[in-house]
């Protein structure tokens, strides 16, 4: 091939797309698997009896189990990467309102660029092969994998972060608080689609956390709430990064025994496992987390949170490794068989739901 038919297949690749281009490139819509309509139960004790991952996967389903079975447990939800916007946003929404978790910390584009923009009446899409990312670009489409998202409807979750931001009393929030507020602003009839974790978590008294809660949407809409307030000499709102740690240390100390089901690692795994020595700090001696699941594929020589064991955390006095299983799989293909099970399995229906919201409302 010559260079200019090099450089005419390149312009041509590159070029503005069709009127209609953007529509075709956005029209399968992800549906959100729903593990209420299968039994898993079956499959986990089918892979109870293999090996590898299987048999990794059905140890965290029996861990994840346990916890919700032990009536003394306060079982919490750890959310980082994209599997919301990949098919399992109502497998978490479903664990809050059956009462199998009773508190989530995620990473802000778990909770507001995939749930809440979707409460707003958007919707992620499946890529239908691939595509040149410029392409997307001239079209404003954003891209996580093989998930297709508008960028301009991603802006109006912005705005409506803006507009939520600048209806309250300018003062520190912590994420936890703020993030009660948008499902608050959802339960007022402003949802599209209801029944979204955010709005679902409102309801059930379920605090959720985002302790880099900028680093998303949100960060956009906030940041141009305090320029605009700030530019008329206004005060603005700002979030409490601090707050949130003792909150949720506030609950680790109020529930005593705990568990955790993570999917992927990061800044929550870290957020949700230093509760312990937190309260530790602050002079109260608190049992490490009793059950802990972590479903990843991030490799442990990378040295990273991600990808360090439940195992290691024991070292930092974080995880007790009696009831503890590490599942290196890819979260969206095993995260839907293991909440399928819990719920079939009902042990969530005998307990009480904890609704830890209750330690911050105001007398």
């Amino acid at each position: 091939m010559t260079g200019a038919q090099i450089k005419r297949e390149t312009s041509e690749m590159n070029a503005p797309v069709s009127s209609n281009a953007k529509a075709q490139l956005l029209q399968n819509v992800v549906e959100h698997v729903d593990i209420t309509s299968f039994d898993a139960r079956p499959i986990i004790d089918s892979m109870r009896k293999m090996s590898f991952s299987s048999r990794d996967t059905a140890r965290a389903a029996d861990i994840f189990s346990m916890a919700i079975e032990d009536k003394d447990c306060s079982p919490w939800l750890i959310l980082a990467g994209s599997t919301s916007a990949g098919g399992c946003m109502h497998v978490y929404r479903d664990m809050v309102k059956f009462g199998m978790v009773d508190a989530v910390v995620a990473t802000g584009a778990s909770i507001v660029d995939m749930d809440f923009f979707e409460a707003l009446g958007f919707k992620h899409y499946q890529a239908a092969g691939e595509v040149d990312d410029n392409v997307l670009r001239e079209n404003y489409i954003d891209r996580i994998y093989d998930t297709y998202i508008d960028e301009e409807e991603l802006q109006a979750c912005d705005h409506t972060i803006l507009e939520i931001a600048n209806r309250l009393e300018p003062r520190g929030y912590s994420s936890r608080e703020f993030i009660w507020e948008m499902g608050k602003w959802l339960s007022e009839g402003n949802a599209k689609k209801p029944g979204s974790l955010i709005q679902t978590a409102y309801e059930e008294g379920v605090p959720i956390f985002c302790p880099a809660f900028v680093d998303s949407s949100a960060g956009f809409g906030l940041v141009k709430h305090q320029k605009e307030r700030a530019a008329a000499g206004q005060a603005y709102l700002m979030l409490d990064a601090i707050a949130d740690f003792r909150e949720l240390t506030d609950i680790k100390i109020a529930a005593g025994v705990t568990g955790l089901f993570m999917v992927g690692g990061g800044v929550p795994k870290n957020f949700a496992q230093d509760t312990v020595v937190c309260a530790e700090i602050l002079g109260v001696e608190a049992e490490m987390h009793r059950y802990a699941v972590q479903i990843t594929v991030a490799d442990v020589r990378d040295g990273a949170c991600s990808s360090s064991t439940l195992k290691e955390a024991a070292s930092w006095g974080k995880v007790q490794t009696t009831h503890e299983q590490m599942v290196f799989a890819e979260a969206t293909t095993v995260v839907p068989l293991i909440g399928s099970d819990a719920y079939h399995r009902g042990a969530w229906k005998a307990r009480d739901k904890r609704r830890w919201n209750k330690l911050f409302e105001k007398a």
